[in-house]
This record gives C-alpha cells, structure tokens and sequence, in this order.
C-alpha cells in the first residue's frame, strides 16, 4: 500500500551478513540510494559500497542511477544487494 507521502517500504537482503532491512524509498529514489541506504542499515558503512550489485526479481541492476519507479518496484518489493565478485566458501 503507498501512503499519502508517496514513500513506501521495500525489502532489502544484504547478503554478507544476511540481514533484511526495510527501507523506506519512493519512485524517485535511485537503486544506487537504495543500495547505501540498505549497506549502511545492515552492514554499518558504505566504505566498499562499489563491490556490491543490486538484483531485483532475478537480475542485476547494472545501471543504478535508474529510479525504483522506472524498474517496477511497489511495496514490499524484495531487492538482494550482494558482493559483485563470489565469495570463497570456507
């Protein structure tokens, strides 16, 4: 549901620390926003936010500037941001 504000939550899993946070954003707000916002929830810094991507029903977002409204998102859109090099497993 959008409220009246035009900002809406959408569902955020940071993968290094699997951790879903939910950040409130509307149709302006770029996934590159999206991105430091959701880092800086759950991971605490934006230091290295360079080396993650943003995926978004399935697939990577390779243009961040984008806005959420323009990919489709709604309430409770669920976004994945994770390390854009694979992690070795130990």
């Amino acid at each position: 549901m959008t409220l009246a504000t035009g900002r809406y939550p959408v569902r955020v899993m940071v993968q290094p620390v699997w951790d879903t946070v939910t950040v409130q954003v509307d149709d302006a707000t770029s996934v590159g926003q999206l991105k430091h916002q959701a880092l800086q929830a759950a991971v605490k810094t934006t230091r290295d936010e360079r080396g993650y991507v943003v995926k978004f029903r399935g697939a990577q977002v390779f243009d961040e500037s984008v806005s959420l409204g323009s990919v489709g998102a709604r309430a409770n859109a669920p976004f994945i941001v994770l390390p854009a090099r694979r992690q070795p497993v130990r």
